[in-house]
């Protein structure tokens, strides 16, 4: 049996002796966006909120720069295909790359955003990142029915609200979904914090940018390439932030954290 995002099995669970049991496994398929009607990529992720996943996509991947230019989006009734249509022709890239995530991230070679580094602008306090932490995955969420899936949230950074939430498979689709939500819910992503449950590589952080997230954090670490995109675009990089600490790779001035010098 199926529900949204997950599906029922039986398994045989072994402590001492062997008992049944059954229970929501998360659910993942082919994921095909169609743009114009050309397939444009296939990924592997969780059939939820594909709609979301589609347009993030194509917004982080430099295909369509507003949500306006989308005239019709249909997803096909056994929720494998989206179909994109667009006001305008588009010359869709010849080359994707897999990225370093696990569930079948991919990205252009040679993406076709710019992005400008972020002014400091706005600031927070570590203990309101960690809090939003405890409410991503809340009970009713598809991570405590089935496990094995990631999560993003934007966040507001001065009230600590959780303004919108996604799931999947795959971490680099939370993000899509997430920036596809907040487009399609008129959510506002600049200067918000944006968090997940992922790594997070150059193609997390170069999302995270494009939505003009300042502050972007995760519960485990970045890599090599994030902490030097990070720097280059003045963003707040945390990794580790559980168990209520957190550790702040460049940028921490947003935190509080003031430089001492010797006098």
């Amino acid at each position: 049996m199926k529900n949204r995002g997950a599906e029922t099995f039986h398994w045989w669970d072994f402590h001492h002796d062997w008992q049944p049991h059954s229970g929501d496994v998360i659910e993942e398929i082919t994921l095909t966006i169609y743009v114009n009607g050309v397939e444009f990529v296939s990924l592997m992720g969780t059939p939820l909120n594909q709609d979301w996943l589609a347009v993030g996509f194509l917004m982080n991947e430099g295909i369509i720069e507003d949500q306006d230019e989308i005239t019709d989006l249909r997803i096909t009734p056994n929720g494998c295909c989206i179909d994109v249509w667009l006001d305008h022709d588009v010359d869709l890239p010849q080359k994707m790359v897999l990225t370093s995530g696990c569930g079948g991230g991919l990205t252009q070679e040679y993406p076709r955003i710019k992005i400008e580094p972020l002014q400091v602008g706005i600031r927070t306090v570590p203990d309101l990142i960690l809090t939003a932490f405890t409410q991503l995955q809340t009970k009713d969420s598809l991570y405590a029915r089935a496990r094995g899936v990631h999560a993003a949230g934007l966040l507001d950074l001065k009230s600590g609200e959780l303004l919108q939430v996604t799931e999947d498979i795959g971490r680099h689709n939370t993000i899509d979904k997430l920036h596809g939500a907040c487009l399609m819910q008129g959510i506002k992503t600049e200067d918000r914090g944006l968090i997940t449950t992922g790594r997070i590589s150059s193609e997390m952080l170069r999302k995270g940018a494009f939505m003009r997230c300042p502050i972007i954090v995760s519960r485990t670490s970045p890599t090599s390439a994030a902490v030097d995109l990070a720097r280059t675009w003045q963003i707040t990089l945390i990794g580790y932030a559980r168990h209520g600490k957190l550790r702040v790779y460049c940028n921490p001035e947003r935190l509080g954290f003031e430089l001492k010098r010797d006098l």
